[in-house]
């Protein structure tokens, strides 16, 4: 895990999807420089777990049951999150539900479950928790989409549509949040080594990889680690006031190529 300088400013967070991957990360980061984090995630104990460690290095978390599909969920989610922390200050929007599937194959129902958690559950935290944000005239909040948003796959038309769907609600977001001394921004990820899709059948994600491989999404084989992307996180939130990023797009650095004699470079 890398290690930041210390924040001598205290600015709760919460995290949703923090059960692994980006989110896990980013609340081991924003912990590493002071601020007490609320984990959010349906896999509650695998939370706790993250949370435990975070307390035994001497910072402030908890875990807390979150659920993007049940509007109750998120309501308890956040209460429980201020009444445990204080007014929240940072927001990482990081839980996402994905599915493999192509438009013709996706029931209405599976597509309509992605974009209720994705879009709609998003919807509902920042709800819970922007207005109070405004009303103390700052805060940060980060959403973090994917890049399939600029560069679409096949069989995954869902998760597609969802990703499109939040940047554009971010957007209109960005735009009403001018003045209020909220920020909101996107981190665009590229292909980044997490848990989502591991529950899919090997025989469906072969089908998929191949599929992405011959529309030429597969340039190379490196994926980002999940606190590299979490470092980008704490980069948006400690920017200075003045300073907004709007959207940041991570991608996998290529592996290093041999040099003309054949020589590994450094």
């Amino acid at each position: 895990m890398p290690r930041f300088e210390p924040n001598p400013e205290r600015r709760p967070a919460v995290i949703t999807g923090a059960s692994s991957g980006i989110g896990q990360a980013a609340a081991k980061a924003l912990a590493t420089l002071g601020h007490p984090v609320a984990l959010g995630a349906r896999r509650v104990a695998e939370c706790e777990e993250t949370a435990a460690a975070i307390r035994a290095d001497g910072g402030e978390a908890v875990a807390i049951h979150l659920d993007l599909a049940d509007g109750d969920s998120v309501e308890q989610f956040a209460k429980a999150a201020v009444d445990t922390l204080g007014g929240i200050e940072i927001v990482v929007s990081n839980a996402a539900l994905n599915m493999a599937g192509s438009v013709l194959d996706t029931g209405s129902d599976a597509f309509e479950g992605v974009l209720q958690v994705n879009v709609s559950g998003t919807h509902r935290l920042i709800r819970s928790l922007a207005p109070a944000m405004t009303e103390r005239r700052r805060g940060d909040i980060v959403f973090v989409t994917s890049d399939v948003v600029e560069r679409p796959r096949p069989s995954m038309a869902a998760y597609v549509t969802s990703k499109w769907g939040l940047e554009g609600y971010v957007r209109s977001l960005q735009m009403e949040l001018e003045g209020t001394g909220v920020r909101a921004t996107i981190v665009r990820p590229g292909p980044t080594v997490t848990g989502m899709g591991m529950d899919w059948d090997p025989d469906v994600t072969a089908e998929v990889i191949d599929q992405w491989a011959a529309w030429g999404f597969a340039r190379h084989s490196n994926f980002m680690r999940p606190a590299g992307v979490a470092q980008a996180i704490v980069a948006v939130v400690t920017l200075p006031r003045g300073t907004h990023a709007t959207v940041i797009e991570l991608q996998p650095e290529a592996p290093i190529r041999n040099d003309p004699k054949g020589e590994a470079s450094q």
